[in-house]
């Protein structure tokens, strides 16, 4: 499926192909609590990224999240780039180095019309601020962190995987 996305300001447009539309998966985690907001989960789609082609390059900046070693409490970064419009502070899409033939944009950012799903996963609630109610279906998956199901494997168990 095309996804055409955008920031609010309209500085930034993009489309990609995703063969996995369906934004299920909603993340309580302070990374996407803190940059991205609403409601205190981000909701990211899946990609293929050499499909993504941007309009308004230049008014995108990267921010690399801080993450503290549970263990010994070192701050290291994230290898994941949160890209924004630097002008309007919008969320656009994730990108990481470790799985470089992926894209996850946020769906907040996208203007298509994306698919209603079956179920949600809620993810990283172990992190979750303590204001944040969770609005979980009878179908829905609840996980303090990452489940061990892919954006894609959720797809394909669910046969709602498009081209």
């Amino acid at each position: 499926m095309e996804l055409k996305g955008s920031c609010h300001c309209g500085s930034v447009k993009f489309t990609l192909q995703s063969p996995h539309p369906y934004p299920f998966n909603l993340c309580y985690c302070s990374i996407c609590r803190k940059t991205a907001g609403g409601g205190g989960f981000a909701i990211n789609l899946s990609g293929r990224y050499q499909t993504l082609k941007v309009t308004g390059k230049t008014h995108i900046t990267v921010y690399r999240a801080r993450l503290r070693d549970a263990s010994n409490g070192k701050i290291s970064k994230s290898s994941a780039r949160r890209n924004f419009c630097k002008k309007c502070g919008s969320a656009l899409w994730v990108w990481d180095p470790e799985w470089p033939e992926l894209v996850h944009p946020f769906a907040s950012a996208i203007d298509s019309d994306l698919p209603i799903p079956p179920e949600r996963t809620h993810l990283m609630l172990g992190s979750k601020a303590a204001w944040v109610v969770v609005a979980a279906g009878p179908r829905d998956k609840k996980f303090d962190e990452y489940p061990k199901e892919s954006i894609a494997a959720w797809h394909q168990r669910l046969k709602l995987e498009s081209e």
